[in-house]
């Protein structure tokens, strides 16, 4: 591997990460704030269990106050055609935050079956055979 692959890469690490390494490192207790950066309507529709709200045209004002500096965050939008997880993501990091993006975002949050809720409550969990393995139930 060349220099200039092994530091693209390992950028990239840096930078991102999925719904299943995010939804691992919830059940394990690492300490970080996933953030759903989208609006209000999209976030009552549903949202990964554990996320915090925070639109990110509000990050700059609210931030500094709901978070503390040195808490890890990691920020998701719709899915890999929204940017608003990058905007969050500059948002986050101007204010000096850790900061990565949940590639994927919401949609394959839900595409791999891991726990949502909207306004009404838990949402169905549906395993999606076009996005992970997926194995019949056992008895």
């Amino acid at each position: 591997m060349t220099d200039d692959t092994l530091a693209y890469f390992s950028a990239k690490l840096a930078h991102e990460t999925d719904p299943s390494d995010v939804y691992a490192a919830q059940k394990a207790g690492e300490q970080f704030v996933l953030v759903d950066v989208r609006g209000a309507e999209a976030w009552e529709q549903g949202h990964a269990v554990g996320a915090l709200h925070m639109p990110y045209r509000d990050i700059e004002a609210r931030a500094p106050r709901e978070i503390p500096l040195d808490t890890p965050v990691v920020v998701y939008c719709w899915s890999p055609g929204c940017n608003a997880g990058a905007k969050g993501a500059v948002a986050f990091a101007r204010l000096g935050y850790q900061v990565r993006e949940m590639i994927g975002g919401y949609e394959y949050w839900v595409r791999e079956g891991l726990p949502a809720q909207g306004a009404q409550g838990p949402l169905p969990r549906v395993f999606d055979a076009q996005v992970m393995v997926v194995r019949p139930a056992s008895d």
